[in-house]
């Protein structure tokens, strides 16, 4: 399954002034059915080609790049990110609004992004396999900011068509235990970026 972004799937920069308000409602209202709070902290932003596209198209705005090296950099850049088809990928965040409970928390929360987890009903957890790009966390602490990957059967993805329920979770000795029922609104959004 090819899934990538070209340049063609791109608008000009003069093209997107005037479709941007249009081009972000339907993104915005696409990402509604794309978070998963696992906590208040600990959120799931599921990536597709849509919500690429509008990272890529929002970075050439403020960065007013036009030229095809820099367009292709872009796109290098954000398209391992798009699901091919057998994975969900995601975004995922520790949000903690004060900066102080924050550093303290990443500092204990280290590995915390390879020990978040999906499962379909029936099935073993899938962890997550996080950042592919660079490493993200130190031995002092983890990033606020996680780029994962959940590699999922054939069968798992079957079960998941017929209405198996997808769970969620994370396994973090300094995290309080935390499994909770994927929404139905969010585990059909999902459902759709398999092939």
């Amino acid at each position: 399954m090819n899934n990538k972004l070209s340049r063609d799937d791109l608008m000009s920069l003069e093209v997107y002034a005037v479709e941007r308000p249009s081009f972000r409602d339907k993104v915005m209202q696409e990402k509604t059915h794309r978070r998963l709070e696992i906590t208040e902290n600990a959120n799931l932003y599921f990536e597709n080609r849509l919500t690429l596209q509008y990272q890529i198209q929002e970075m050439l705005r403020v960065e007013r790049i036009f030229d095809a090296a820099g367009i292709n950099e872009e796109l290098d850049a954000y398209n391992p990110l798009i699901p091919d088809g057998k994975n969900l990928k995601a975004t995922f965040m520790l949000e903690y609004p004060d900066i102080e409970l924050r550093k303290k928390r990443l500092a204990e929360l280290r590995g915390i992004e390879d020990q978040t987890y999906l499962q379909v009903e029936g099935f073993d957890k899938v962890y997550a396999i996080s950042d592919e790009d660079l490493e993200r966390t130190t031995d002092e602490k983890t990033s606020a900011v996680h780029f994962t990957r959940f590699e999922f059967s054939d069968d798992m993805i079957k079960a998941l068509r017929n209405g198996a329920d997808l769970l969620a979770g994370i396994e973090h000795p300094a995290f309080p235990p935390k499994h909770i029922t994927v929404a139905e609104n969010i585990k059909q959004a999902l459902v759709k970026d398999f092939a």
